[in-house]
Formats: C-alpha cells, sequence, structure tokens
C-alpha cells in the first residue's frame, strides 16, 4: 500500500470511530428515558419516562407524562401539598417498581393530589392510569418468572419478603384515574402488587375510578383510613394470596355509575381459577362502612353485592356495615369459599347488614355447602344484626350522593358491639362498628366534589 492510500485507510478509520462512539459527560447525573439525561422535574414541571435516580419534589404543580417509572432503588418524595396532573395526550402513570418506594407525605390540611390534567366540568373516569406500587411480598403466583402487573407496564412482582417496605403515601387523594392495555387488564386507581407490610398506607381516597379502587395482588401490606368513591368497578378487589389487614374504610358508589363487570363493594377470588394456591387470598377487615345506592332512581343495573367472596377466597370480615346494595350484601361463591366460612377459617362477626335483596346470598355450588339462612343465622350468632330497614342503622346521611355523612347518629347501633379480641395489634380497639365513631377523620381533605375543584 503507497502513503497515500495509507492516509486515506487512516481517514477512513477515524470518521468510522467517530461515528460508533458516543461520548457524554453527563452520564451520572440521571436519566429519564424519552428526556435529556439532565432533566431536572422541578424545572421542567413535567415527571416523564424513567428514574434511575432519586428524585424530591419540590412542591406546587407538575404534569405526569406517559408511564413513568421509579426503578429498583429509587425514591420518588412529594410534600404536602403537591399537585400532580396528568398529560391530557399522553396519559400517565406513576409505577414504583419493585426495590423502589414513594415517600408521599400530605397532610389533612394539604393533602397531595393526583388528578385529570382537564379543566373542571370536562373530567372523565380514565381521564388519567393511576398509581402502581410493585413490591417483594409473597404472593401465591410462581416466581420463575414472577407476574406481570396489569395494565400493560410490564414489570413483575412478588417475592420472599413479607415485609418488604414501598414507602408511605398518608392524605392523597387519586382521582379520574383508571386505563385499560386490554379487556382485563387495566391500571386502577391504586394497584399493589406483591407489597410487603413495611410499607404505611394511611388516609388516602381513590375517587371516579374507571376500574378497581384498590387492587391487591398478593401481598401483605396494611392500610388504614382509606376512601373509595365513585368507582365504576370493584372498591377493594383481593387476588392471588394477599393476606393484609385494613381497618377504617368508608366505600360509596354513587347510582348511576358500574362498570360492565359488575360493580362491587368487595371482590375477592384465591386466583381467576378458584385453585387451592398458597397462600391463600385472606383479607382481614374491620370497621368498614359499604354503601350503596339504596333504590335511588337512578341505579345503575350492573350495581351488585356489598362483598362478593369468590373462587376458593377466605377472608375475615369484623365490625362492619354494609347498607344500601341492590343485589346482595354479604355473597358467597364456589363451594371451597363456602366451606372455609362454615368451618370458621373465614370470619364474619359483629356486623350490621342491609341490602335491597338477598342481606345473606349464596351461588348454586356454595349452597351447597351452607344456605343462605345457615348463613344469617351463623353470622347473626356471631353478634351481627340484619335490617330491612337502612335507616335503623341511624348514620347521618350516608345516601347524600353529593356531601354524605357517614358519622353515627346519637342513639345508633353502630356505636356499639365492636369486638376485637380476636384481632391482632395492628387493629386499635372501640367500641364502634363501621369506618367512623364520635371522630370523623375523612374531614379536611376528602373530596366529593372533584369535577368542580380548580388546581
Amino acid at each position: 500500500m503507497n502513503k497515500f492510500k495509507q492516509l486515506l485507510f487512516a481517514a477512513f478509520v477515524a470518521v468510522g470511530l467517530s461515528s460508533c462512539v458516543k461520548v457524554s459527560f453527563n452520564d451520572n447525573m440521571g436519566t429519564t428515558a424519552g428526556a435529556n439525561n439532565n432533566d431536572d422535574p422541578n424545572v421542567s414541571r413535567v415527571l416523564q419516562g424513567s428514574y434511575e435516580r432519586n428524585i424530591t419534589l419540590s412542591g406546587g404543580t407538575y404534569t405526569i407524562r406517559g408511564y413513568v417509572y421509579f426503578t429498583a432503588g429509587t425514591t420518588l418524595s412529594i410534600p404536602a401539598g403537591t399537585i400532580l396532573k396528568s398529560d391530557i395526550s399522553q396519559k400517565g402513570a406513576i409505577i414504583i417498581e419493585r426495590g423502589a418506594k414513594i415517600e408521599a407525605m400530605g397532610t389533612a390540611s394539604q393533602p397531595i393530589v393526583f388528578t385529570s390534567g382537564k379543566a373542571p366540568g370536562q373530567r372523565t373516569r380514565g381521564d388519567w392510569g393511576g398509581i402502581i406500587l410493585l413490591g417483594n411480598a409473597p404472593t401465591n403466583r410462581p416466581l420463575s418468572p414472577a407476574p406481570l402487573v396489569e395494565g400493560g407496564v410490564d414489570r413483575r412482582y412478588g417475592g420472599t419478603n413479607p415485609a418488604d417496605n414501598s414507602g408511605t403515601m398518608r392524605y392523597v387523594r387519586i382521582e379520574w384515574a383508571g386505563i385499560a392495555a386490554e379487556p382485563g387488564s387495566e391500571i386502577n386507581g391504586l394497584t399493589l402488587g406483591g407489597v410487603g407490610s413495611g410499607t404505611t398506607l394511611e388516609y388516602i381516597q381513590v375517587a371516579y375510578a374507571n376500574d378497581d379502587a384498590y387492587e391487591f395482588f398478593g401481598g401483605t401490606v396494611n392500610a388504614k383510613y382509606l376512601m373509595s368513591y365513585a368507582s365504576s368497578d370493584d372498591d377493594l378487589d383481593f387476588d392471588f394470596g394477599y393476606t393484609g389487614k385494613i381497618q377504617y374504610a368508608v366505600v360509596m358508589r354513587r347510582p348511576e355509575i358500574a362498570d360492565t363487570d359488575a360493580g362491587n363493594g368487595v371482590e375477592a377470588d384465591n386466583d381467576g381459577s378458584g385453585t387451592s394456591a398458597k397462600p391463600y387470598t385472606r383479607p382481614v377487615l374491620s370497621n368498614i362502612t359499604w354503601v350503596g345506592p339504596n333504590g335511588d332512581p337512578n341505579t345503575n343495573s350492573f350495581l351488585n353485592f356489598a362483598n362478593r367472596w369468590r373462587r376458593a377466597v377466605r377472608f375475615e370480615v369484623r365490625n362492619s356495615i354494609m347498607m344500601g346494595f341492590p343485589k346482595g350484601g354479604f355473597s358467597m361463591e364456589s363451594a371451597s369459599t363456602a366451606a372455609a366460612y362454615n368451618s370458621d377459617t373465614s370470619i364474619f362477626a359483629n356486623n350490621l347488614v342491609h341490602a335491597l335483596a338477598d342481606p345473606y346470598k349464596v351461588d348454586a355450588t356454595a349452597g351447597g355447602v351452607i344456605t343462605a339462612a345457615q348463613v344469617r343465622a351463623k353470622a347473626e350468632a356471631n353478634g351481627s344484626i340484619t335490617y330491612t330497614d337502612p335507616n335503623a342503622i341511624m348514620l347521618e346521611a350516608p345516601f347524600n350522593w353529593d356531601a354524605p355523612n357517614f358519622m353515627p347518629k346519637a342513639g345508633s347501633p353502630a356505636l356499639s358491639g365492636a369486638n376485637f379480641t380476636e384481632l391482632d395489634a395492628f387493629f386499635t380497639p372501640g367500641a364502634f362498628r363501621g369506618a367512623l365513631g364520635t371522630n370523623n377523620w375523612t374531614t379536611g381533605w376528602v373530596s366529593y366534589t372533584q369535577q368542580t375543584n380548580v388546581y
């Protein structure tokens, strides 16, 4: 090769190398997929992409643009009073992956609000995705590979650490959420996959969810002070081996709103096929108030039961109130579900029960184990009271859809009769049944005016 050809060859090599090698001086500044490496949401006021570093928001208003991921080892910290609105065209969702955390620390006077990006009067259920927390707590699904969470976000959940910690959510409202990747695979208001008991969930309202308000896929996470208002599908949905505890929750159904899949205050399965996979789905619930439409003329035909326990599920329901649901109150489906109740593996005790039809209900297979009349007798023998008139429960204004009041009136049977002797230290003992006694913990931060609120 002559000298001219050698120089020409060297020039081509240099050009080729320069076109293949990219050098970034911002590699350690954190990343957001689809954005500049040095993007700061406190400057852009936008959350987007995938974060591989801690993000601490400074407060104010932010836009959630598309699916936003926080990867293992990162923490999203949100101060009191922060407003996070979804982008209108690129519907948002927050996904806290396994090993990541959210620290959303609102107050009663300054709740954190996740909501639609649309103007007042234009908001609709499904304006954005919602919040997904994924953890390393056990489920009854295989771990190799671990299950993918619903909603098309392509992230797995579950593990072997029941005390896993996905962070804290306190005084948070989640409004107008719920989008479906495909039928049967939706993001809910708050989706929890394999979330562990080290996580703190307190004072959370989900309002106008387009699917479930809260869905628990396995895990051991506990919660207190939950509110579900005007959801489309189910308010509390348990599946895949969830074994956590919930105390103090209000479920209120608006009469005109229900999903074609049927809206229930509780829907629970051991799994979709009703197998005996372990651990059994077995939530422990105390001091819940479930309020249905109570014969309102605008009642959607798909509104269903206060409690729907099915597909080999197990449960414990104590010190609670169910009233006003059109098709049933305490309902069981499948022989396995009924057998667990009949043998006292599942518990239903010290509850106040009303429904427009069938306060106690069993399907054909459950009825082969225990009849509806026997369920009623067993429930009443365990301290429950059955009502034909919900007004006899004497709550202040449970059926005022726009400004409800779930507090017991003076002399209400809800003010006494609770029993905590068989519940563990997570549960705060008290005399009252239902979510509220003499202290209205919804004051100040719960809203029923999501359509007109100005953010």
